[in-house]
């Protein structure tokens, strides 16, 4: 029997961008716990670094006891955070490596240093999927190739306490793209839309099946609607000083409801 994951959701995504400032790279993170791992999906971005370390805190884990961390792909908001965790595992697919680290410096989301890095880093560990695009990463840990947003872009499924648990980073990055069938910003939107396509059919397999984007809430599709729901608001929010006066902030409520 596949051992079974506690799984709990430290940073929420959030389904949205800067109209004047570029991406926000609010994406989210997941602590699981079970065989005797404490692993993370996708690990964030410098921004997230101090509610990164008061959620963990929260949850009674110290960074070095961080036994795996599992990319979904090489992007900024979901990878660079990985040398926060000096014991852990870092998991990437290796066609998302080995394209990541053939891209010359650009202007992209890829963090060029910390992709030379993982490249040559005895802590990686490289996911080769099968001709079925499917690999077994951990015990109840399972990898799907969904190429599109980048090259080598992965979808983790989990075997969560009661139901499977999809991680699908950026190849379905929020609940427009999984109900349209098609990605904002992706490196071949065909194949994004094939992934897509891939991800609705896990999401309906097992009833019960929860989802976590890359830049959203969790999911759940019962069979009685016809499109996922999001299951918890999607709780985001700015602070600005709009005067002169340090003392004066204004708060942005940026909150999505619960369906």
């Amino acid at each position: 029997m596949s051992p079974v994951h506690d799984v709990t959701e430290l940073v929420q995504g959030f389904p949205g961008r800067s109209t004047r400032h570029g991406g926000l790279g609010w994406s989210s993170v997941t602590l699981l716990r079970g065989a005797d791992r404490t692993i993370l999906v996708d690990c964030g971005s410098f921004g997230m670094r101090p509610l990164l370390a008061r959620r963990l805190s929260e949850h009674g884990v110290d960074p070095p006891t961080v036994t795996d961390i599992l990319l979904t792909h090489a992007h900024y908001d979901h990878a660079a955070n990985y040398l926060l965790f000096p014991k852990a595992r870092v998991h990437i697919s290796s066609v998302e490596l080995d394209w990541a680290r053939a891209q010359d410096p650009a202007f992209s989301p890829l963090p060029e240093l910390y992709v030379q890095d993982l490249a040559t880093n005895p802590r990686t560990r490289r996911i080769d999927t099968a001709a079925d695009g499917r690999a077994d990463v951990l015990p109840g840990i399972e990898a799907i190739a969904a190429s599109g947003h980048t090259p080598g872009s992965l979808v983790y499924r989990v075997q969560g306490r009661t139901a499977p648990v999809i991680f699908t980073g950026d190849a379905a990055k929020n609940r427009a793209e999984l109900v349209s069938g098609t990605a904002d910003m992706s490196l071949g939107h065909q194949a994004s839309s094939r992934s897509i396509t891939r991800i609705r059919d896990l999401f309906r397999e097992h009833p019960g099946t929860v989802l976590i984007p890359g830049h959203d809430a969790a999911m759940a599709w019962p069979d009685d609607v016809d499109r996922p729901i999001r299951l918890a608001p999607v709780r985001a929010g700015l602070q600005i000083w709009p005067d002169d006066d340090l003392s004066l902030i204004h708060d942005v409520d940026l909150t999505l409801p619960k369906d």
